[in-house]
């Protein structure tokens, strides 16, 4: 994923936070709102109870390599902030896949 799609700084992230637009699942929590880009930014958080630095960076590398595999026909004019929960720490990266992928299509379908 490109760094222009990443939404980097603290009060990006607090400010689409705050909006509470939410959907999740057991295993993920998504924020998003609306941007006024041509293009959908992504935030991924991993807390640091999850595991090391070494697995929270792993776990965000698979998130951004789903990210990258979606239709981008779903994804447009949004942020969203991506936040993997304690359930999700030992799943492999299809189900990680499923589960997201459903999170963001079912979303897309309530619209």
């Amino acid at each position: 994923m490109k760094k222009k799609y990443r939404v980097k700084h603290q009060h990006d992230f607090d400010k689409i936070i705050k909006n509470k637009n939410q959907r999740k699942n057991d295993i993920f929590i998504i924020y998003s709102q609306e941007n006024n880009l041509e293009y959908a930014r992504f935030g991924i958080s991993v807390g640091k109870k999850l595991g090391n630095a070494v697995y929270r960076n792993r776990k965000k590398r698979q998130i951004r390599s789903i990210i990258d595999n979606l239709e981008k026909n779903y994804l447009k004019n949004k942020d969203y902030i991506i936040i993997l929960r304690k359930k999700g720490k030992y799943l492999e990266y299809q189900s990680l896949n499923k589960k997201l992928k459903s999170l963001i299509i079912e979303g897309k379908d309530k619209k």
